[in-house]
Order: structure tokens, then sequence, then C-alpha cells
């Protein structure tokens, strides 16, 4: 109270109530939609299950549009709201993989059919540049793990593998060694995947266990 006897007004000192916002962690979301969405297809590359490395891999067309394109590009606009430029950049960027590979297997974007005509030899030469293209795009996303965690580089190490071994398997015109080789090392980074995002979800307020990831920062 002032010495007049009035109230001072002059709130301008008094320092705005703090808001906290809680935001979850998107990673396990990420990880989980590559895991899954990898596995199904390189099952049917690696032609296990009672399947061949011909048959068609339509049944992977729905959770590479929903799953592993859509529930992942919006992990990665999460992954943005944390401030985790990394995850990000990869989960927005192999959402949009998904999403495009989803879009070469549906018949209504038309992508054979451009080839019709003469031109049909070369629709997996062109399939094998565009995995060219995000074997090249993952590399470099290996770098950016280095002095991550063990976990993390495998992960990216054995996804750069398994495009690479794709790529070569489509410009052999769909060989069928080097396809079912990419689905082997497609299911162990799969598994690695899933390992990550579980290790994401399990914390020690949920889980009477944690799972190691094996931490590379240096302090």
């Amino acid at each position: 109270m002032a010495e007049n006897g009035h109230y001072d007004l002059d709130v301008r000192h008094i320092p705005p109530p703090l808001h906290v916002v809680l935001i979850a962690n998107p990673a396990p979301l990420g990880l989980f939609a590559i895991a899954l969405t990898t596995f199904v297809l390189s099952c049917h590359h690696a032609a296990i299950f009672g399947v061949s490395a011909s048959t068609p891999t339509n049944v992977a067309t729905g959770l590479a549009f929903f799953y592993g394109g859509l529930v992942l590009l919006l992990a990665g606009m999460w992954e943005f709201r944390t401030g985790n430029t990394f995850g990000a950049t990869a989960f927005s960027s192999y959402s949009a993989f998904w999403l495009s590979y989803a879009a070469i297997l549906i018949p209504g974007f038309g992508f054979k059919e451009a080839f019709l005509g003469g031109y049909e030899e070369d629709v997996l030469p062109a399939v094998a540049i565009y995995l060219l293209a995000w074997t090249m795009y993952t590399f470099m996303m290996w770098l950016g793990t280095l002095r991550a965690n063990i976990a993390l580089s495998a992960l990216f190490a054995f996804l750069t593998l398994t495009l690479a071994l794709l790529t070569i398997s489509d410009f052999k015109h769909s060989h069928e060694g080097f396809k079912r080789a990419g689905g082997f090392f497609g299911i162990i980074t799969s598994l690695i995947a899933w390992y990550m995002g579980l290790a994401g979800l399990l914390t020690n307020e949920n889980s009477y266990f944690t799972l190691p990831v094996g931490n590379l920062s240096k302090s």
C-alpha cells in the first residue's frame, strides 16, 4: 500500500505465470511405424513365411500409406515441436519415402502405365534410381548417428545396406538373390527399430526394466 493510502496498481514487476506444456515423446511411435512397415515388406522380399521373392508387395501398400506414411509424418512434426532436429528430419523424410513408395504400387497413380508402349524394360531401372537416391540419403543420415548411440547407428547402417541391396536387385532387373538379401537386412532393420521404440517406451515409471541403447555421446 502506498503512503497516501492507495494501493499500488503497478504490476509490471510481477513475472507472468509459467504454463508448463507436457509433450509426449514421439520417437517410439515413429520407430514402431518404421519397424512394422519395413518388416512386412521385407518378409516379402526375403521370401519367407510361404511367399516368394516375386510375390506382389501390394499387401504393404496400406501400411506404407497410413502407418509408415501418415503416422510417421505426424511423429516427424511432433519431433519438430520437441526440438529434435534429427528425429524430425528422419521421420518426416521416411514418411515421404513410404508415401511415394505406396504411390508406385497404387495403380491409380499410373506409375507403371507411364512405361507402356515400349518402355516396360525401364520400370525397374527407374525404381532402382529412386532407391539409389534414398540409399545415399540414408548414408548421410547414418553419419549423424555416430555420436548418438549404438542402436541408432546400427539402425541406419542396416537400413543403408537394405536399400543398397534392393537398388542392385532392381538395376539387375529384380535379381532374386540381391532382393532376398535386402529382405533379410530389412528384417534386421525392423527388429532394431522395434527394439529402439520399446527402449523409448519403457521408463522407470511404467516398467520394471529398461532397455539400453549404448550411448556414444561424450560428456
